[in-house]
């Protein structure tokens, strides 16, 4: 029997989905678990009720359909996969494309009982696959508002906006908020890509956020055992941190740029 957890900001819609999947019970085994307002409640409600199939709207306030799944894809593992994402949508066939293309399973709102019923039948061998969905996400120029880490076994959400600054170390790249830092096997050219618009690039191991960005300072070289004089370099300085990042030569004249008010 297939486990469900529907998705979606409206109660309304929610409802409609419901009633479609008591009609849908004749010709698929199905149990509604439960439901959720929004994709941030919706990956707590995956960890609590472990669907088999989640039915997700894709534009909410909080969190896209799209996040979701990319969440889900990058929580699951061989003992406990993901569950199968069908969305939900009322965008228009070019936005469409992207999903044919990636071959994900989608319900074009108002959702007709014969199309739920075919999405319910083929839901075991939709698994999210991360690149699929990064492609889609792209295709329709969204990016994630939440990033996912795991500590101690768990998987966190880190809002972006909350992040001052990302750094590359080894093979991670430590996430410093106000508060505390996460460590991310995600690269720093990949998240550059995706949040471009939020970050500047100061140097080939670091970005950080703009808004954090309270100016600049010329730091003086250090002097040698001979008495020679290094050369001197530029760092950031951050709002509300006493730690300065340095800026690469390279980058300085971008940086500069970047911090400039519009």
């Amino acid at each position: 029997m297939l486990r469900i957890l529907l998705v979606d900001d409206e109660p309304p819609a929610r409802a409609r989905l419901k009633q479609l999947l008591g009609d849908c019970a004749q010709h698929v085994a199905l149990t509604v678990v439960g439901e959720a307002s929004g994709g941030v409640r919706a990956l707590a409600a995956v960890e609590q009720l472990k669907p088999d199939v989640v039915l997700t709207d894709i534009h909410m306030p909080d969190m896209s359909g799209i996040e979701v799944a990319r969440h889900l894809s990058a929580r699951a593992s061989e003992d406990e996969p993901a569950p199968a994402v069908v969305f939900v949508t009322a965008y228009d066939e070019h936005a469409l494309a992207a999903f044919e293309v990636q071959a994900l399973d989608y319900l074009l709102k108002p959702v007709s009982g014969e199309r739920l019923v075919a999405a319910l039948a083929r839901a075991r061998r939709l698994r999210p696959n991360e690149p699929k969905l990064t492609a889609v996400a792209q295709s329709m120029g969204t990016r994630r508002t939440h990033l996912t880490v795991s500590e101690r076994g768990k998987m966190i959400l880190v809002p972006v906006q909350d992040i001052v600054y990302l750094r590359a170390e080894l093979k991670y790249v430590t996430i410093r908020t106000a508060t505390r830092e996460h460590l991310t096997e995600e690269s720093l050219t990949s998240l550059e890509q995706e949040f471009g618009e939020m970050f500047v690039r100061i140097h080939r191991n670091a970005l950080v956020a703009r808004r954090s960005i309270l100016g600049f300072q010329r730091v003086k070289g250090s002097v040698d055992e001979d008495g020679e004089a290094g050369e001197g370099h530029w760092v950031v300085l951050l709002k509300d941190f006493t730690e300065m990042l340095p800026i690469s030569r390279r980058q300085w004249p971008q940086v500069k740029a970047a911090a400039k008010p519009a």
